[in-house]
């Protein structure tokens, strides 16, 4: 898929890997819409990029479909679909008696799991209605995570959701080819995220020694290179890579 002029919608844009999404592929001349719950990110970043700010809920296809008809109307359909939204939450199934709460456990999937097909379902319908360029209609990536194969003590839910998206990336490809349309799931490890910057520096310095090599936390720009990587090439398809310096997750 070529970026330049090409219409992209990053959900979870406002910050971390969306952010650094949003920003390689509208530097890649992409024209950019930014999906978020977070306003004042996401408008300041959609600033920041010449793009387009729609404040979306994934997990409601009222307000996932609005969004699309605005990005439509200023950038036109999208063909680049990038799933950052996402949640994150230590539970344990059971601790001290009291079992994992169940409502805290559907959140998770719903906004990770369900959240990131309805982005799927409803941007490859719009997708699919395009006219082909050079042989393809378009390009969904979306975001699992290193727990999907070593999910830590306390990761359960976190885990499960995002083992589901990689679960499905294989059948979605093969339902959508027909379509021109490719999917793929990046399954990043420890990144230097927001959501990492809030843990203590000797937490951090920790983490980031558990990695083989390079020694240190992942830089969101790295996953955003590689975003734009399997956009350019079109032999990716129906697969999940593992960006994570070769770490295995302990299991605590």
């Amino acid at each position: 898929m070529q970026i330049k002029n090409c219409p992209a919608i990053i959900t979870g844009a406002a910050s971390g890997l969306g952010e650094a999404t949003a920003r390689a592929l509208a530097e890649a001349g992409a024209r950019v819409a930014i999906f978020d719950m977070n306003r004042e990110q996401g408008e300041r970043l959609a600033d920041a990029v010449g793009g387009v700010f729609a404040s979306v809920d994934v997990t409601a296809e009222d307000s996932l479909s609005e969004g699309l008809e605005l990005a439509a109307a200023r950038h036109g359909e999208a063909r680049i679909l990038v799933n950052c939204a996402g949640v994150i939450l230590g539970q344990k199934t059971l601790k001290a008696g009291t079992p994992h709460a169940l409502d805290d456990f559907q959140r998770i999937v719903l906004t990770n799991l369900v959240g990131t097909f309805n982005s799927i379902r409803l941007v490859a319908t719009r997708m699919a209605a395009l006219a082909a360029l050079g042989g393809e209609r378009g390009v969904i990536v979306n975001t699992a995570s290193v727990a999907a194969f070593d999910g830590q003590a306390g990761q359960a839910a976190y885990a499960a959701s995002k083992a589901g998206v990689v679960g499905m990336t294989l059948p979605i490809a093969r339902d959508l080819s027909g379509d021109a349309i490719r999917v793929m799931t990046i399954a990043p490890g420890i990144f230097n995220t927001p959501m990492m910057a809030a843990l203590p520096d000797k937490v951090q310095q920790g983490l980031a020694a558990s990695v083989p090599f390079p020694p240190r936390l992942g830089e969101p720009a790295e996953y955003a290179a590689l975003v734009r990587h399997i956009c350019e090439n079109r032999y990716f398809n129906g697969e999940t890579i593992r960006l994570d310096g070769a770490v295995r997750m302990q299991a605590r």
